[in-house]
C-alpha cells in the first residue's frame, strides 16, 4: 500500500522542522562558524521560497502544455443542445428568445 503524497510531504516537513528547532533551541551543540548559524536560522524561509518558486514553475508548465480535448468539447456542445431542446419542450424560454 502506497503512502499518499500529502503524508510524504508532511513527514518530510515535520522531520525537517524537528531537526531545525532542536538546533535553534540548543538541544545539541555544534562547532559551526557563526556564518553557518545565521544561514541555518533563516533556512525555513529559503526552503519556503524555493518551494513556492517550484510550484509556480510547475503550474506555468502545466498550463502551457495543457491538452485540448476536441472530442470532449464536441460532446459537451451536443449535451448543451440536447438540454436546450429538453427545456424548450417543457416550455422554458431563453432571454434571447423574448425579443
Amino acid at each position: 500500500m502506497a503512502i499518499p503524497k500529502l503524508y510524504q510531504w508532511l513527514l518530510a516537513a515535520s522531520t525537517f522542522m524537528a531537526a531545525w528547532l532542536s538546533y535553534v533551541l540548543g538541544f545539541f551543540q555544534t562547532n559551526l562558524r557563526h556564518e553557518y548559524h545565521e544561514i541555518i536560522l533563516v533556512l525555513p524561509i529559503y526552503l519556503l521560497m524555493a518551494f513556492a518558486s517550484y510550484s509556480l514553475a510547475l503550474l506555468g508548465y502545466r498550463v502551457a502544455t495543457f491538452n485540448d480535448c476536441k472530442e470532449a468539447a464536441a460532446e459537451l456542445q451536443e449535451d448543451v443542445k440536447e438540454a436546450r431542446k429538453d427545456l424548450e419542450r417543457i416550455g422554458y424560454k431563453y432571454a434571447s428568445d423574448w425579443q
